[in-house]
């Protein structure tokens, strides 16, 4: 018998895309502090070095010039080297290097191994950065706008139907006690609908439960699963917003 006894909690179609419209409303500002944010002007800078430059500077110079070179080596959206990538390579850009990096939290909980697997922060964390990639996804090939994001999010991740109406749902004040006795099912169909994102295929989640290797083997499987949302994303775009996609 559980300590806590719970209720049975029913998470709506509405409820998981009103809480994934705060959600990319949350997560485009992040985007475009990686896309946009330039507050020293490095991003465009040319190289004092480089033919099209004026003459050379002093030390800071340099150093800026150093600083510069290393941005656009990276691919930085906003540098003369994002500029000559197309949609294809950009998206790649969002899911190998920034995607890429944020999965080495995601499967830090691996050292742990089948314990670490248990705990819902790894969903709640893989949720998180697949939805970020997905949102730049699709600012990438034109579709900026909150709620067909959220729309998005909610059927990749959440496998959710967004396409049928669906009747607003009733709104009745509850007591602090209906609360608190309502959490444990509330909190439980919460991780429910995390553990809906794209998972790593079965051979990671098994070497996963490994302690200290699990966290290597969920390195890969999350990465895999990553690159699948990010496609499903894509492809969710395409079909809905075809107009939206850059030589569509």
């Amino acid at each position: 018998m559980p300590l806590w006894p719970t209720t049975d909690v029913t998470i709506t179609d509405d409820d998981v895309e009103d809480a994934l419209y705060r959600t990319v409303r949350v997560l485009n500002p992040v985007l475009d502090v990686v896309g946009a944010t330039d507050p020293l002007r490095l991003k465009r800078r040319v190289p004092s070095s480089s033919p099209d430059s004026g003459p050379d500077g002093g030390p800071i110079d340099l150093v800026a010039d150093g600083i510069a070179r290393a941005l656009n080596a990276a691919d930085l959206p906003g540098t003369l080297a994002w500029d000559d990538m197309d949609t294809d390579a950009r998206i790649r850009w969002w899911v190998w290097r920034i995607g890429a990096l944020n999965t080495v939290a995601v499967a830090y909980p691996g050292v742990l191994g089948i314990v670490g697997r248990l705990l819902p922060v790894q969903d709640l964390l893989g949720f998180v950065n697949q939805a970020l990639v997905l949102c730049a996804v699709a600012r990438e090939l034109g579709v900026t706008e909150p709620r067909q994001q959220a729309r998005m999010l909610a059927e990749v991740l959440c496998d959710r139907d967004t396409d049928e109406p669906h009747e607003p749902a009733g709104s009745a004040p509850s007591s602090l006690r209906t609360v608190v006795w309502r959490l444990p099912g509330v909190l439980d169909a919460v991780g429910d609908e995390l553990a809906k994102r794209p998972q790593p295929r079965a051979p990671f989640r098994y070497l996963g439960m490994l302690p200290a290797v699990g966290a290597v083997a969920s390195y890969f499987g999350e990465c895999g699963a990553l690159a699948r949302a990010a496609k499903q994303g894509r492809r969710w775009i395409t079909e809905r917003f075809p107009e939206a996609v850059p030589g569509g």
